[in-house]
This record gives C-alpha cells, sequence and structure tokens, in this order.
C-alpha cells in the first residue's frame, strides 16, 4: 500500500469512508460555501462525458454552485446550454465568456488599459470563472468538462481538504492513474514532463523549484480546488501550459505546508493528437510547459539560461525519458495492459525535438502570457465581479424566456 509523503501533503486513497467525509464536508458547506467551476466548449454538451458529470454533480449536497464557463458560436448555442444544466439542483450560473455582454464588459476594461479581450481559451474561461464564484463561495473546484470516469467522489476529494479548518489546506491538487482500455495513457506527463523535470535537476542543480515540481504525482491535471482568496491573488496563464503555470503560481504565494494533492483514483478523459508541429496538438502543449517552466526557474531561482542548457537538456532528457519508457513497459506488462513500445519511444523523439524548437524560441523571447489577477482587475474596476454576474443573470433569463415551456401533466385517470 502506497502511504509515501512527498515536499507537499498527498492525500492518498487508503479506503477510508467517503461517505462519512461527504456528511462532514456537507455541515462544513452550510457555513463555508463551496463551487464547481467548469470552463467547457458547447461542443462538449453534444458528448456523453458532461451529460455524466452534470448528473453526480447533482447528487453532490456538498456543492452549493455551479458555474459554467461556455464557449459558444451563438445565441441558440447558448440556450441550449441553459437548457442542458436546468436539472442541476445547485444554483447555476452559465456564463457566456464570449457572449456580447461578457464581451461589452471585458472592452470597457481595455478601454481602460486592461485588454483581456486578446486572451484566449482555457485560460480566460478560468479567470472569469473564478472572478464569479468567488462572490459567494470559501474553496472552488475546477475541472474539465470531458472526463469520462467522473463520479461525485471526484469534488468531494478536492474540496474537502480546503474546508477542514485543522488542515490549513489552500490549494488541493488532483493525480490518479490515466488507464483506459487496457493502455497507459497521459503521454506528455509520462513522458515529457517526468523526464524533463529530472533532467533539470541535472542541467541547473536541485532547485527549490525543481523539487517542487517534483513533488506532484501530476502536475498536469486539470482538476485542483483552491480557496477564493487564492483565486483572486493567481495570475492565469493563458496558453497550453496553463497547469504547470498555475503551479508556478501557487509556489510563488502559499506556503508548501498549506499545498496537497490527493488521489482520485483511476480517471479517463479524450485525447489529444501528438500533431505535426509545435504549433498543434501534444507538441504545442509540450513546448507552452518547458517555456513556463524556463520561464519560473529564471523568476524566482535566478537562473540565467543560454544555449548550452537547451542543448544539455536534450541530451539528458532522451536518457532519462528512455530509461522510463522501459520502467513503463514492465509495469504494463506486469498488468496486463498493452504497451507499444515503439511508439513510445517515437514520442520521445518527438518530445525531444520540441525541447530544442521550443528552448530556442525561448531564448528568443522569454515573456510569457498570463491573465492579470483578480486583484488588478478589481483596481480598475471594483464592481467588476458583479457586473460579470449581472450579465450572466441577464443572460439566462433571456435564454429561458425562449426555451420550449414544459408539457403539462396528463390528468390522472380516476
Amino acid at each position: 500500500m502506497d502511504y509515501k509523503q512527498e515536499l507537499i501533503t498527498t492525500i492518498h486513497d487508503l479506503g477510508g469512508d467517503l461517505d462519512r467525509l461527504e456528511t462532514r464536508l456537507t455541515e462544513l458547506s452550510q457555513h463555508h460555501p463551496t463551487a464547481v467551476l467548469i470552463p467547457s466548449l458547447y461542443e462538449e454538451l453534444e458528448r456523453p462525458a458532461l451529460a455524466t458529470i452534470r448528473d453526480h454533480l447533482s447528487q453532490c449536497p456538498f456543492v452549493n454552485r455551479v458555474v459554467i464557463c461556455l464557449y459558444a458560436d451563438s445565441v441558440e448555442q447558448y440556450r441550449r446550454a441553459v437548457d442542458f444544466f436546468a436539472p442541476l439542483p445547485q444554483p447555476t450560473w452559465v456564463l457566456w465568456e464570449n457572449g456580447p455582454a461578457i464581451t461589452a464588459i471585458l472592452q470597457f476594461l481595455a478601454d481602460q488599459g486592461l485588454d483581456l479581450l486578446q486572451f484566449r481559451g482555457k485560460g480566460r474561461a478560468v479567470w472569469l470563472g473564478l472572478g464569479v464564484a468567488s462572490l459567494d463561495a470559501v474553496a472552488i473546484a475546477l475541472h474539465d468538462a470531458d472526463i469520462t470516469t467522473y463520479d461525485r467522489t471526484y469534488p468531494l476529494k478536492l474540496l474537502y481538504p480546503l474546508l477542514e479548518q485543522e488542515f490549513g489546506i489552500a490549494f488541493c491538487k488532483a493525480y490518479y492513474a490515466r488507464i483506459g482500455h487496457q493502455r497507459l495513457h497521459g503521454r506528455v506527463t509520462r513522458l515529457f514532463v517526468t523526464p524533463l523535470i529530472t533532467s533539470l535537476m541535472e542541467v541547473f542543480g536541485y532547485r527549490d523549484y525543481l523539487r517542487y515540481l517534483n513533488a506532484y504525482r501530476y502536475p498536469l491535471s486539470g482538476e485542483f480546488a483552491l480557496t477564493s482568496d487564492l483565486a483572486l491573488n493567481t495570475r492565469i496563464p493563458s496558453n497550453w501550459g496553463l497547469e504547470v503555470g498555475l503551479l508556478a503560481e501557487v509556489y510563488r504565494n502559499v506556503a508548501l505546508k498549506r499545498v496537497a494533492q490527493v488521489d482520485l483514483g483511476i480517471f479517463e478523459h479524450k485525447h489529444q493528437t501528438l500533431g505535426q508541429s509545435t504549433n498543434v496538438g501534444l507538441q504545442k502543449m509540450c513546448r507552452d510547459i518547458l517555456q513556463s517552466i524556463l520561464r519560473t526557474l529564471t523568476e524566482t531561482e535566478q537562473v540565467v539560461i543560454g544555449p548550452d542548457h537547451i542543448r544539455s537538456l536534450r541530451i539528458k532528457f532522451r536518457r532519462e525519458a528512455q530509461n522510463l519508457a522501459r520502467q513503463y513497459f514492465v509495469d504494463a506488462r506486469f498488468n496486463h495492459l498493452d504497451y507499444d513500445r515503439h511508439q513510445e519511444e517515437v514520442t520521445i523523439e518527438t518530445f525531444e525535438q520540441v525541447i530544442v524548437s521550443a528552448g530556442q524560441q525561448y531564448l528568443d523571447d522569454p515573456t510569457g502570457t498570463q491573465i492579470p489577477d483578480w486583484t488588478r482587475a478589481l483596481a480598475v474596476n471594483p464592481d467588476l465581479r458583479e457586473q460579470l454576474l449581472d450579465a450572466v443573470l441577464s443572460d439566462m433569463a433571456q435564454a429561458r424566456s425562449v426555451l420550449p415551456s414544459p408539457e403539462p401533466p396528463t390528468p390522472a385517470l380516476s
């Protein structure tokens, strides 16, 4: 049984009584409200995973609010989304992040010199969602909309450590086993980030930030929970390095004793393609991750990075990744999992080339793409969160006004 602790607190699933935890969390949430935030594209509504998530959330009495940050291309899509989440018993806000009302508010900010319209994707959705969720939630759990193994224990495990005051936890990150269809998944974590961190330690030494990153068992998980005050003081990366960039923000803002990771068990969601260049697919993700880590090393550890470091990193990465591939092969074979060792090696070679090109891009332009934290935005407009909420409520009211009315019940036969 695994009970090893890391530099940060590791919360294992040792077979404890989750029903007892649910009762306790439900009690705590009556005085310390919670929210679940889900950034989502409209397309996710047409896949089965999000319906499963919705149905399990409806059975979570410890979740006081649900916030959906939706990217939709039309009024009709937004209306369907409002209808889709209507069965939830919790008060639910469906924020149309690219709709005209939200866009108008962001345009006003841009006119004041804070241009958030330049940011796109999950980063902006997370930023907007954290803003409105923090209005009445003490703890906010965030997860993606494509989780196929979702159940009520996910938000339970993420939120409980934050509300139990004796723990003193401000940030809780998920870790899990990415296994599906009898195969190991999680290629970027297994074959890129893990050997990358080890290689960086060999190139730059045993730096505190690298030790911190290495303590996370799944640093790229998109599932985490944080307190509302941390949410307001955290810069959100706007590229595909969001997860590892967020960990850098936590490293800056939170004492390690207030950081935890929790085991969610077996976990699966949809997969990205490897991509044909560093501008798409998993290669783009690896590029943004590497550049985020290099930037944080310079910012927090005063590391000066040059071309020789990138060349050394490439060489050490290849050896570390190949060693890991052999270990994954043994683990997979022992557990009767399919393991294509040749394809794993091909993926490693592709990631190695990402280090070369992404490293050079970083040397040419080390600046990042982070959305300013909420305290900066509130300095420009103190009522910004309330204005966003008013826009959400107005959008939802208009959507409901044109939704089909429910059919009247059939009279009972006498």
